[in-house]
């Protein structure tokens, strides 16, 4: 499903070089300041990242999902807040509005994101429902051309910058299932939104998330993504599907970093009179690493050829994010390992990453929301 591999590389070279030369370097700044510098983000304005999968017809890449994964193993080899800046525009902040939203919508709304003129996030998660996304509480009340939407939304990615909320409200009170569930696209600056204070979290700093408060905000009605009620949820599970994949596709890429790091370290610092690379127990925990890695990326790439050729995902994108998280997680615990007391202390960049990464293993799905998902999944096709 490679268009053109030329071009693709290009571009994946180009992501590879501003990793390398840009972004890298400014890791710790970064990590103290808790800011991405500016110009950094003019920088992937500039080079399209912010319109990676948004289609060519409204300014965007319309990256393939195989050519935005192997964007996005470049990409996620340094800090993930990097990523964090395009990822929800990029993902699931502007995919319901590729998928379901009308051609109006599309055109009003999709040139903003590609440019990164917009930035758009994804609210769903509230202080009373995150795994059981069909629970939401938040309501979008119908008034005449308007909808009045209330409620809260918590961990919102990307809050403090969003010029563009992509989100999930009860439409049918009457409806306490996923069926009552509607999407709406809500201009950041409506009256009645406010935010609370930036979380303070246990990594990636840099990446803000933050509560959403909707108060009597009065939403037009041709903003109802599809302009059909109910649809939401269908909706998001759709999204959520192939986010799952491009956090795959980061962690395989953060893993590689920390491989790299790993090797570079133990061939380098001597004990005993040699490297510690040398040493059987560390050469295992290299390869350990290095075999769970190649696992994982030949899933993600996998799984992004099959949604690719227009076949169902669900249980493909869940496995890809449940292994992919699971391994990062023991890469960056092995990493700290090898570099013994170092990998403890902040000056190396490896006990960030090892705080940063436990992230991937909770959202778009925690672990255990995953072996859900598939479980559920093969017993469905078991039964016919």
């Amino acid at each position: 499903m490679i268009r053109d591999e030329e071009t693709l590389q290009a571009l994946v070279d180009t992501v590879a070089r501003f990793v390398r030369e840009r972004l890298v370097p400014l890791e710790h700044q970064v990590a103290e300041t808790d800011q991405i510098p500016p110009d950094v983000v003019q920088d992937m304005r500039e080079m399209g990242l912010f319109g990676l999968t948004i289609p060519e017809a409204h300014g965007g890449l319309g990256l393939t999902m195989e050519e935005e994964v192997r964007v996005l193993l470049e990409l996620g080899q340094t800090s993930p807040a990097f990523r964090s800046v395009i990822g929800t525009t990029v993902g699931i902040g502007s995919q319901g509005i590729v998928f379901d939203g009308t051609p109006e919508q599309q055109a009003k709304w999709l040139p903003k994101l590609a440019s990164g003129e917009m930035i758009a996030s994804f609210a769903l998660t509230e202080p009373g429902a995150g795994s059981d996304a069909a629970s939401l509480r938040t309501t979008a009340i119908k008034d005449g051309d308007h909808y009045v939407v209330n409620g809260s939304k918590r961990y919102i990615t990307n809050a403090p910058q969003a010029g563009l909320f992509t989100l999930m409200a009860r439409t049918d009170p009457a409806n306490k299932g996923a069926g009552g569930v509607s999407a709406f696209i809500v201009d950041a600056k409506s009256p009645g939104i406010s935010l609370g204070l930036v979380d303070r979290k246990m990594g990636q700093r840099g990446a803000h998330t933050c509560d959403v408060i909707f108060e009597n905000v009065r939403v037009p009605a041709a903003n109802l993504i599809g302009g059909k009620e109910g649809q939401g949820f269908r909706m998001a599970m759709r999204v959520l599907d192939k986010g799952r994949i491009h956090i795959a596709a980061i962690c395989v890429g953060v893993a590689k970093r920390l491989l790299r790091d790993s090797l570079a370290y133990a061939a380098e610092r001597q004990q005993f009179g040699q490297a510690i690379g040398d040493f059987q127990l560390v050469q295992a925990m290299l390869a350990d690493s290095q075999t769970e890695i190649y696992a994982a990326e030949c899933m993600v790439l996998d799984a992004a050829r099959r949604r690719d050729s227009g076949r169902p995902v669900s249980t493909e994108a869940a496995c890809c994010k449940l292994f992919a998280s699971e391994m990062c997680g023991r890469v960056a615990d092995r990493a700290v390992q090898i570099f013994g007391g170092a990998g403890y202390m902040a000056e190396y960049g490896i006990e960030r990453f090892y705080r940063d990464v436990r992230l991937f293993r909770l959202y778009e799905g925690t672990s255990q929301i995953l072996q859900l998902v598939i479980g559920r999944n093969l017993m469905r096709e078991q039964r016919g």
